[in-house]
């Protein structure tokens, strides 16, 4: 398993908690962007640049994804490929996607675009609490604990 991660837009005490992660268990973390990502000096981390433009590190994670591996993002088309593929996605706040809900969040993301584009809505998601943090990290070392003792 590898994880791969839609950097961009993920908040660095996600990445945080991602590097300590990778090193402690010996997974492959790898950040894609289209701008450069520090990281720490590790044989098990690193990242990928790529052009700037419209979903390119959505389509390089997309590309490069193997079954079984784990993908970190927010973004729910690139969320329905992963599980499509058989990989598994987590969001920032902890939820993992599945196949009985992507669906569900696909519909929900289309309508609350709609909303924002026509001025019903104006705002976007809430601030990553603590809770969102402890969430998440939970839930990381849950796969990863499955992962290493498969």
């Amino acid at each position: 398993m590898k994880i791969w991660v839609d950097a961009d837009s993920c908040p660095l005490v996600i990445k945080e908690i991602l590097f300590r992660a990778a090193v402690r268990v010996g997974v492959l973390l790898t950040l894609v962007a289209n701008k450069t990502m520090p990281v720490p000096s590790s044989p098990y981390i690193r990242a990928i640049r790529v052009p700037a433009g419209f979903n390119v590190a959505d389509s390089r994670i997309a590309d490069e994804l193997q079954n079984g591996d784990l993908v970190i993002t927010d973004d729910i088309p690139l969320a329905a490929e992963v599980i499509e593929k058989g990989g598994h996605a987590l969001n920032c706040r902890g939820e993992f996607f599945t196949r009985d809900t992507i669906q569900e969040r696909l519909t929900m993301r289309n309508l609350m675009a709609e909303l924002r584009s026509s001025g019903v809505i104006t705002g976007g998601p809430s601030s990553l609490a603590h809770s969102d943090r402890q969430a998440f990290a939970n839930q990381l070392d849950r796969l990863l604990t499955r992962h290493t003792v498969a």
